[in-house]
């Protein structure tokens, strides 16, 4: 693919950042409105079945990540990112209407459904305009977009707490009535960049492909790197407002918003700070990229242990902070690295496969964080043993040697 002008380029990301934004809004409202949601709908029952409902969504957006990259990479970007958006933002606005919990599970599960196609694709076309010079800066600046979009979702235990017509109903039949019409200049506006040549298709086609995908030992290992810190990062953000209220006794409201927003925010500063050095090391060693993710992840270790061991909600939020600078050079460099590795027709597919495996796994970790909470197991032991897998894989990301600072289009 040819690189679009900067300008151009620097609209797909402009375009995106919103729709990163509602994707995580409506996706971390549901963490933040727990109490408020099981206390309408009494058939959910307990932390069990609520970290099923949560890993439900996972395993279903892990499932269909790699076929939402498949599709990306072989027919369209745009019209993949624009159809995620207006799907998911019509099963928002039903999430509203739920009355059981089989209701809210099948609210969840369709969700997962119709998110899994968009990050792979946007962040895939992302890299695509971008080449090497601002590559880590553009995706990290896209990546801001699902931190605030979980900021936003942090004061959903206020909209929750409001009074009717307000209330966690209210929330997300606005976010999927909004999210709805801003497919359409998303649509409009949005460009796949052309193709030099065209890309060759079939199933012996799609077979080699994925054949190159599988053999190829740093995909491999980023497959893994990707894993063990989202491990960490799934708990802190979809069961930290519960462990802060319960651990601190802070209501709902306020539980949501130190649980996320601490983080969240220097998140950010990291997404910006992270992408601008990558950018920059990469010019002198393509693993450059590799490098501040590495300080990224060592950062996460100390930070997710010192949450589990704080004795009140400031070192709490201290620590929580330092993970989300962590988090942000980390999450900011996980595409570019892939771009390093990997062929323009491979993105989307290969960022499909890390979700399906990370995110799987987080599930994983959402039942288990549930039964583990359920039967009064100290928050300690959960997050040094957070801290303890996270800390792998700094060892692992070093392990990855790029030959090339960036892929060149085909």
């Amino acid at each position: 693919m040819s690189p679009p002008p900067a300008r151009s380029a620097w609209l797909v990301v402009a375009l995106l950042v919103p729709v990163a934004l509602l994707n995580y809004l409506d996706r971390q409202m549901m963490a933040t409105m727990k109490d408020s949601v099981m206390a309408d709908i009494p058939t959910v029952g307990g932390d069990v079945n609520w970290g099923v409902m949560l890993g439900q969504f996972k395993w279903v957006y892990a499932f269909l990540s790699p076929v939402g990259g498949l599709i990306a990479d072989r027919v369209s970007r745009r019209f993949t990112i624009t159809a995620s958006l207006f799907v998911w933002s019509a099963v928002t606005w039903w999430t509203g209407q739920v009355t059981t919990f089989h209701e809210l599970l099948w609210a969840r599960s369709l969700m997962g459904v119709s998110e899994a196609f968009y990050i792979p694709a946007a962040l895939a076309l992302i890299t695509d305009c971008h080449t090497g010079p601002t590559r880590s800066r553009a995706v990290g600046l896209h990546q801001t977009g699902i931190y605030l979009g979980v900021i936003a979702g942090a004061f959903g235990g206020f909209a929750a707490d409001a009074p009717p017509p307000f209330g966690w109903r209210f929330a997300f039949t606005a976010c999927g009535v909004a999210g709805m019409a801003y497919a359409v200049p998303v649509l409009l506006l949005l460009k796949d960049p052309p193709r030099t040549a065209p890309l060759a298709r079939g199933l012996s086609t799609l077979v080699r492909d994925l054949l190159e995908l599988f053999t190829n030992g740093a995909f491999l290992l980023l497959v893994l790197y990707f894993t063990l810190p989202a491990v960490a990062g799934w708990v802190v953000r979809d069961w930290m407002p519960a462990v802060l209220k319960k651990e601190f006794a802070l209501t709902q409201g306020w539980a949501g918003v130190a649980a996320t927003v601490s983080w969240q925010l220097p998140a950010v500063a990291g997404a910006f700070a992270g992408g601008w050095l990558a950018d920059g090391w990469v010019r002198r060693t393509p693993r450059g990229r590799v490098y501040v993710s590495a300080v990224g992840t060592a950062l996460m270790v100390p930070a997710v242990a010192g949450v589990g061991l704080a004795p009140t909600v400031w070192v709490a939020v201290a620590c929580l902070a330092l993970f989300g600078v962590g988090w942000g050079f980390f999450d900011g460099n996980n595409m570019p690295i892939l771009s390093q590795l990997t062929k323009p027709n491979l993105r989307a597919t290969g960022y499909g496969v890390m979700n399906l495996v990370s995110i799987g796994v987080g599930g994983l970790a959402d039942v288990g964080f549930g039964a583990l909470s359920q039967n009064q197991v100290p928050v300690w032991v959960t997050f040094t043993s957070l801290a303890g897998v996270a800390s792998v894989s700094v060892g692992l990301v070093l392990l990855i040697r790029p030959k090339d600072r960036a892929v060149s289009p085909p």
